[in-house]
């Protein structure tokens, strides 16, 4: 698989596109990475197999308890990679567009949804992605209106689409001068960047196309034109807008992009119900369902209600700590299957 990549890397014509020739390095040193952590692994495993030897021959205390500490780190991280090496449904390894929506409430969930923006920023960061706001509505007084992000890194639709669903907050409001307790709603969603050569039918009369001032920083140029794009498919309904881009063309055609994403998960959304229909399957309220709880008080935990994995450590979660929520559900996901079979 390496060497096929670094033919395509060595064609006279692989810098014509500039983007494509970026995705095709990037994947590139995702599969290197892969090689090199297993390679890592077999290597942590060979050493541990030979400490032991050495202990069955030579009793150690200090050396025993050396090795213990040692296979418990082995162990974690042997699961890590494991979960990484079974996102392997259609698109896990695409980038991410996650879109944060506010619940009625006003300030109180649009501070929510601010937070949760540090939250997931911050979650990327730590794994070496790239964040990119592609919109992004401020709120009236404080927090955000709605805010739409490209996650750049392989495998990041194949996290993230964990989040997807809607997100619960209660705590003391800071926007209450009675110090009493509020909840608060944020909706997340999660598509897959469609690559390309991915085709899907959109018909020019679907859509209405309506252009705005940006409201992000930007500099001048970009508060003082209507280069931002808000595109309407009217069959559906789905609204995508893009304003980080210098012209509106380009505005346009990430805009476009997103649109196409969203149609396709519409599409897979509606074969699988079809699906389950045919099968007498029960199924779960993927849009609009609840899917986590952060409580600030009168405690403090975080729980996951598809899964139940919680925390008490509220902190290190907004901080962007959400591996174990991850981790949870894509492994409740991958069981599913198999306790059906």
């Amino acid at each position: 698989m390496i060497a096929n990549f670094e033919e395509k890397m060595s064609a006279p014509d692989f810098w014509d596109d500039n983007e494509k020739a970026q995705g095709v390095i990037a994947e590139l040193n995702a599969i290197k990475s892969v090689v090199e952590q297993y390679g890592k692994l077999a290597s942590e495993q060979e050493d541990l197999e030979a400490m032991l030897e050495i202990l069955e021959e030579e009793p150690d205390e200090s050396m025993q308890a050396e090795w213990a500490q040692s296979v418990k780190t082995l162990a974690a991280s042997v699961d890590s990679f494991e979960l990484q090496l079974l996102l392997n449904q259609p698109y896990d390894k695409a980038h991410a567009i996650l879109e944060l929506h506010p619940g009625a409430g006003g300030t109180e969930s649009q501070d929510w949804a601010q937070m949760l923006y540090r939250m997931y920023t911050r979650w990327a960061e730590k794994r070496g992605f790239k964040v990119e706001v592609l919109d992004f509505l401020p709120g009236d007084e404080a927090g955000i209106k709605s805010v739409t992000i490209m996650v750049r890194g392989y495998n990041a639709y194949g996290y993230l689409k964990a989040e997807k669903g809607v997100h619960r907050l209660v705590r003391i409001s800071p926007f209450d001068a009675s110090g009493r307790r509020h909840t608060s709603f944020v909706s997340c969603d999660v598509v897959p960047e469609i690559p390309d050569d991915v085709q899907i039918d959109i018909r020019p009369e679907d859509l209405r196309v309506d252009t705005y001032r940006s409201s992000g920083a930007g500099g001048q140029h970009i508060n003082k034109t209507e280069s931002a794009i808000r595109i309407t498919h009217l069959p559906t309904g789905i609204v995508v807008a893009c304003q980080t881009e210098r012209s509106q063309i380009q505005n346009r055609d990430r805009a476009m992009k997103m649109l196409m994403s969203k149609l396709y998960e519409l599409k897979i959304q509606e074969q699988q119900k079809e699906l389950a229909e045919i099968r007498g399957e029960q199924m779960d309220i993927a849009w609009g369902s609840q899917i986590r709880s952060y409580v600030f008080h009168p405690y403090s935990m975080v729980k996951d209600h598809r899964t139940s994995v919680e925390t008490g450590n509220v902190q290190a979660v907004m901080d962007g700590d959400l591996d174990a929520f991850i981790d949870g559900y894509l492994r409740s996901q991958i069981k599913q299957p198999e306790a059906n079979a």
